[in-house]
């Protein structure tokens, strides 16, 4: 499309016509400027030749990116040409064009600016860019950078709005004929074509999206009140897990726009506001914000459209002087205002919440919107930490989807797996990127449940009818004993560092590989003689059953938040009771003179010993020369000092 230069900024462009293209049609009597680069190469043609059927003109001049003229060239049938002249785009600084349908319906005389932007390249097109402020974010900004009028050239219902003379009722959808047409008659249409190129659609409803600049209500982000300075400071008062949440939430205040709060639609939570119709003045009367409050206690948001205004009004306003306004607020704002009412109405919660739990899109949601809603209202965040978490995905990383087939319910999982093993998968997951599942995953949590519940199993029922007239100190323990009192001193330090900090899976990996390494397969394979052939009262059965009761508290009841039925089964078991639950105890205090460093030392080398012979039983097992270990007789070589650890063994 042809811009005449009207008033170029130098003389080797009087009478040329700068070039622009575009794939929206519709929006040319929108347009209001043309952009070009600062440091884009522009070179100034004369066609010499053109092909039978261009609307290019020999011996015309026209302006376009220097490294786009052949491109240009092809698609306007300009077969010959000369350049005449090359210019950086700073150099057009000043340019005035005519507008491309001028005198069209003896409307479009107004001159359309030439003004530099930074988001023009010099990748595709002409090089130049074809400004429409009412139809599009980049239009929209440079328009108002620089004064341009924004018309209001659409309506809601996609016709062509009284701003728009010799189009007025055309659908922008079957306006790419009409504005062509009239392009050509005003000499100013240099090549039109088809092309398959992308356009945003409704994601709901898949249908093609138009933009429009419309009247909308806004928060300002740095008005007054300062808000994006409060709500950066608040985030750096904010806990934020995993850190680089911080990061990111941070960065997209620092550059959002003013909140849009306004929507045009038939449902939700409305703008209860009247603006004067003369003034455009907003009603700041409190008299009228209870009435209007009151009503929506004892009716709900419907009251804003149910009731007269003049309701509202009272007797020192009329209605027909003010504006009811008819959007509704952004959801996001819904939303971002549940601290208030969940938190501050509610005598048994408090204000600020300890944590907001979300996935990781909600930085930019709900994260976001509480945080903006209650620094503007309250001055600080309405949460002390916030969490967020990846996505649940396939086993093969892939987003679940209907139409993939891919998708696992949870009730459905629960009916095969049960709900503890749900769980365990859960925090055993790194949460902070997407979390895959599938049958083999849940298989291997199966798995490692099973032998946490055997291990359970194992200490209720070598606990049968323990007394506390059996149990025995510390001191009085042997060695290995006391060495299992060091792992659950080293556990218990462990349990309230990983859940403040929210580590679930390194936690209950801790946990499970004790129960599964240090429990299962070394100190309960030690001890079974004692437990089962040691006599009731004798030392080594005693000190070995007073652990057990000392494993049974403390796994039991660290268990008890993600394996809750399974946990709870275990304290009935041992504790029947129809008021009793393990969900009632607290987690418990481990004492300090079980911390024996030194012994660990030792029993961790004793350990590596153990490993490299059951490891030759291990071999002898497979080559059929020994059936149980009960049969074998090994002779340990070892060092002087491996020796000295052995010593007592």
């Amino acid at each position: 499309v042809r811009f005449p230069l009207t008033r170029p900024s130098r003389p080797e462009l009087e009478g040329a016509a700068a070039v622009i293209w575009t794939t929206t049609p519709w929006t040319i009597p929108a347009n209001r400027a043309v952009a070009y680069g600062e440091d884009i190469d522009y070179a100034l043609l004369e066609v010499t030749e053109v092909a039978g059927d261009s609307l290019a003109r020999p011996g015309e001049r026209i302006l376009v990116a220097e490294t786009l003229v052949e491109e240009v060239a092809q698609a306007a049938g300009i077969t010959g040409w000369r350049i005449v002249a090359r210019f950086k785009g700073r150099e057009l600084e000043g340019s005035v064009a005519a507008h491309p349908l001028a005198g069209f319906a003896g409307a479009y005389g107004f001159e359309v600016p030439l003004l530099p932007a930074d988001f023009v390249s010099a990748e595709e097109g002409t090089g130049l860019v074809h400004i429409a402020p009412s139809h599009g974010a980049e239009d929209f900004a440079l328009g108002r950078a620089h004064g341009l009028e924004v018309p209001d050239t659409v309506a809601e219902d996609g016709r062509y709005t009284e701003e728009v003379p010799g189009f007025v009722g055309t659908h922008v959808f079957e306006a790419a004929e009409p504005v062509l047409k009239a392009l050509e008659g005003t000499g100013n249409l240099l090549a039109r074509g088809r092309l398959t190129h992308s356009y945003p659609h409704s994601w709901r409803s898949k249908a093609p999206l138009i933009f429009r600049a419309t009247d909308q209500w806004f928060i300002p982000m740095d008005g007054p009140d300062g808000l994006r300075a409060k709500a950066l400071r608040a985030i750096d008062e904010t806990r934020w897990v995993p850190p680089q949440g911080r990061n990111r939430i941070r960065a997209m205040v620092e550059t959002r726009p003013d909140w849009c709060v306004s929507r045009q639609r038939a449902w939700g939570v409305p703008i209860a506001v009247f603006v004067h119709r003369e003034t455009g003045e907003v009603l700041r009367d409190p008299e009228v914000v209870e009435r209007i409050a009151r009503a929506f206690e004892e009716e709900g948001a419907e009251a804003w459209w149910r009731r007269d205004p003049q309701t509202f009004l009272g007797e020192r306003y009329r209605a027909e002087d003010y504006e009811k306004v008819e959007d509704i607020l952004d959801v996001w704002f819904d939303s971002g205002s549940t601290h208030a009412i969940v938190l501050e109405r509610r005598p048994d919660l408090a204000w600020p919440a300890s944590l907001y739990l979300e996935g990781s899109d909600q930085h930019r949601g709900w994260f976001q919107s509480s945080l903006l809603e209650s620094c503007g209202t309250r001055g600080r965040a309405p949460y002390e930490a916030v969490l967020t978490h990846g996505f649940v995905v396939d086993a093969e990383g892939r987003k679940m989807s209907k139409s993939l087939g891919n998708v696992i319910s949870p009730l459905d999982l629960m009916k095969t797996h049960g709900a503890d093993i749900l769980r365990l998968w859960v925090v055993s997951a790194d949460y902070t990127e997407d979390i895959r599942i599938g049958p083999e995953i849940l298989q291997g949590q199966a798995d490692a449940y099973r032998r946490l519940r055997n291990t359970l199993r194992y200490i209720l029922g070598n606990l049968r009818d323990f007394s506390e007239s059996e149990r025995i100190e510390p001191a009085e323990m042997p060695e290995l004993d006391r060495w299992v009192l060091h792992r659950l001193w080293e556990l218990g330090r462990m349990v309230p560092r990983c859940n403040e900090a929210f580590d679930f899976a390194t936690l209950y990996s801790a946990l499970h590989n004790f129960c599964a390494n240090d429990l299962s397969a070394f100190y309960f394979d030690v001890r079974k003689d004692a437990l089962y052939c040691d006599r009731p009262d004798s030392l080594r059965r005693r000190a070995a059953r007073t652990v057990l009761d000392h494993l049974f508290h403390c796994l039991v009841r660290w268990l008890a938040p993600v394996l809750c039925f399974t946990a709870e089964e275990a304290w009935l078991t041992r504790f029947p009771s129809e008021e009793g639950s393990v969900h009632l105890e607290l987690f418990p205090e481990i004492p300090e003179d079980w911390r024996a460093p030194g012994l660990a030392a030792r029993w961790e080398t004793i350990r590596q010993i153990r490993r490299v012979i059951t490891g030759a039983l291990e071999r002898e097992r497979k080559e059929k020369r020994i059936g149980s270990s009960l049969q074998a007789a090994p002779v340990v070589y070892v060092t002087p000092e491996l020796a000295t650890v052995l010593d007592g063994v």
